[in-house]
């Protein structure tokens, strides 16, 4: 009688993916070490020009229309860096000057420009000039009240803080991290975006694929 030779123990779950593993982890190291580093660090190890929000402020559902009346979700530029700001529909010279740093800080990141969006929080009701839409085309023009950006937009613990004087970032997760001062220094607000396109540039992959 033959007796049946005993069969090879199958390779173990560990061993037959060890691979796919080490490349994943390969992989998603870096991305977790940038994050980790830009913002569980202290802040005496960062170098940033523009003022840290601290803790982070999840973007919530706020009251925003379009130009057309039609709702906006600022919530639906996830995934991009938001540059935001907030003004009169009058547009006077200091508007003007944010609307522009917004847009040469956009284009001076040269292929990395399609990463990031512009806002403009209007406060009221009244026209747009068509020579300051023209000129900062591809900017969100959204209608807002006031009171819900209180409430969202952290101003400097300083008596005449105004929102009007500040421009903030939002990270492609969503979170409000980030308020530069007025009248901004082109260069160092050029190197705090160097810095923040490098270390998010795997989140929301990588934010996309745990889902």
């Amino acid at each position: 009688m033959n007796e049946t030779a005993p069969s090879t123990p199958p390779a173990s779950h560990w061993r037959r993916y060890r691979m796919l593993y080490l490349l994943i982890a390969v992989t998603v190291a870096p991305v977790l070490a940038s994050y980790t580093a830009y913002y569980l660090l202290p802040p005496s190890g960062r170098t940033n020009y523009g003022t840290l929000i601290e803790p982070q402020r999840p973007t919530p559902a706020l009251p925003l229309k379009s130009l057309d009346g039609s709702d906006f979700d600022l919530r639906s530029l996830r995934g991009r860096w938001v540059f935001v700001m907030v003004d009169s529909a009058t547009c006077e010279a200091d508007c003007v000057d944010k609307l522009f740093h917004m847009r040469q800080q956009r284009t001076m990141t040269g292929k990395d420009r399609d990463r990031i969006e512009r806002v403009w929080l209007i406060t009221d009701g009244g026209p747009l000039s068509t020579m300051v839409m023209r000129e900062f085309e591809g900017t969100h023009f959204i209608r807002s009240p006031v009171d819900p950006l209180r409430g969202f937009l952290p101003l400097p613990a300083t008596p005449d803080a105004r929102l009007e004087d500040h421009i903030w970032i939002i990270d492609p997760l969503g979170n409000l991290m980030l308020r530069w001062p007025r009248n901004p220094d082109p260069g160092r607000t050029k190197a705090d975006i160097a810095k923040l396109l490098r270390a998010s540039a795997g989140w929301v992959r990588i934010e996309k694929t745990d889902r």
